[in-house]
């Protein structure tokens, strides 16, 4: 057993020991300094000659700076101040960081800003990009242009006065993320051909054609996440009647989910799905859309749309061209309210002022429309009606409930124990295509209308 005063003794032989240690060397502290530091895999930009601010064009520094710190498998810092280059081509590794807000890029002109090809990954963060509205050559449509890049990361980004895109995105995995997009004459993020992208909490803004478009180049699986983002203020410059103008356009890619986007103020579509098969469109505002609000349309199969607030729209949701093969579709527990029937084109065929348009083997339950000046629900258009089971919705303040098709060669339709108020045209009317011929059937009953089943609806 050790007694105390031996105990003691070692501890104090102990600390003596300790101070007779020889102390470092500045050279050997300064080096221990700077490995430390090194382990942090920063590179800074004055290291490379970069200076902030300057009013030349620093294309060349900049460029080997990229290309000394990807090869070092370093990230790339760049503190604040503005850098005028062009033409730089990202390596695979490139991984560039600035301090957000402070750190700005300006494109100089002369053919491309940022472009990769090929690489695995490829990160950028806390950057503005301006494009200063400088004309892109025509070997890209994006101010940042990137192809066949496995991993694309970009967050707290800043991309604005894109003479193109902003972002092009072809055949790229990776992410946008916390983002905001402005200012591009054509649309704020263009992904076409993308391989498990996440487009997440961006803003996209102020853009001449559209706002978020993911694109195929022909039909196919794409599985691109769109969430949380914030799109506003979309033009159609380029005109046409849907073709822009979109705050988010999904195009032959399917298995692409939309969901928790706030979307206002769109020449056209606040969604819009065309050819996108297993589309899900969930809990979104649409506000104050040009045109349809959330569109599902021509040659698709299977759309879930559900619990989405639509305020504002020539049309709330159309699930449409069953003609073309468009069919299955889930719609429930949307709300739709303040439809008018002035669109951003003549009207054609069925018109504007309409909650609700859909054809074919559907079940359409739980949603609420108010204020569809024409008709609350358009069921089916001339024969092109199949399998749609209207059930357990509210219709009320509109110019009539349901127009359903009654052309011969029309399909089976439920209508269910749904509640219509306020609907002066009739709750349930009869259609050929766009001529009401019926009286109202909820008084009458479907009578020689046999592909029509009428129950338990309740007429306020």
């Amino acid at each position: 057993m050790l007694s105390r005063r031996a105990l003691l003794s070692g501890l104090a032989a102990a600390s003596a020991a300790s101070l007779a240690l020889p102390l470092a060397s500045p050279e050997a502290r300064a080096g221990d300094l700077f490995s430390r530091i090194d382990l942090r895999g920063g590179h800074d930009a004055d290291l490379a000659g970069l200076l902030p601010g300057v009013a030349d064009d620093q294309s060349r520094l900049f460029q080997r700076a990229i290309d000394e710190a990807a090869a070092a498998g370093r990230i790339l810092r760049l503190p604040p101040g503005s850098y005028v280059v062009s033409n730089i081509d990202l390596p695979d590794g490139a991984r560039i960081t600035g301090v957000p807000g402070a750190t700005r890029l300006i494109y100089g002109g002369r053919g491309h800003f940022m472009l990769a090809e090929g690489a695995r990954r490829i990160e950028l963060s806390g950057l503005t990009l301006d494009g200063a509205n400088q004309r892109l050559g025509g070997h890209v449509s994006g101010l940042l242009h990137l192809r066949g890049v496995s991993e694309a990361i970009l967050e707290d980004m800043a991309i604005a006065g894109a003479d193109g895109h902003g972002v092009t995105l072809e055949a790229c995995g990776g992410r946008i993320h916390h983002s905001e997009i402005f200012g591009a004459r054509l649309a704020g993020i263009y992904a076409v051909e993308s391989r498990g992208l996440a487009i997440t909490r961006n803003v996209v803004r102020d853009c001449a054609n559209g706002g978020i478009l993911v694109h195929r180049w022909s039909v196919g699986e794409d599985a691109t996440l769109i969430d949380g983002n914030r799109v506003m203020r979309i033009s159609a410059r380029a005109g046409g009647t849907g073709q822009n103008g979109n705050g988010i356009n999904i195009f032959r890619a399917g298995n692409v989910m939309v969901t928790n986007n706030h979307v206002s103020d769109c020449a056209f579509s606040a969604i819009r799905a065309n050819q996108a098969s297993n589309i899900q469109i969930t809990s979104n505002q649409a506000i104050r859309s040009g045109e349809t609000a959330i569109y599902a349309e021509f040659s698709f199969e299977g759309a879930v749309i559900a619990s989405n607030l639509i305020d504002g729209g020539t049309v709330g949701i159309s699930v449409a061209n069953f003609n073309e093969g468009g069919r299955l579709a889930s719609l429930t527990g949307n709300i739709i309210r303040n439809l008018t029937t002035q669109g951003p084109y003549p009207a054609e065929y069925a018109g504007f002022g309409i909650g609700i348009a859909i054809e074919a083997d559907a079940a359409v339950s739980g949603n609420v429309i108010e204020g569809a000046p024409k008709w609350g629900v358009l069921m089916g258009w001339g024969p092109f009606l199949r399998s749609v089971n209207f059930t357990g919705n509210t219709i009320r303040n509109s110019g009539a409930g349901v127009a359903v098709s009654v052309v011969e060669g029309a399909g089976s339709a439920l209508i269910s124990g749904n509640m219509f108020d306020t609907t002066p045209g009739g709750a349930i009317i009869g259609c050929r295509w766009n001529e009401v011929v019926t009286k109202d059937l909820a008084k009458v009953g479907a009578g020689r209308y046999g592909h029509l089943t009428l129950e338990r609806n309740v007429v306020a």
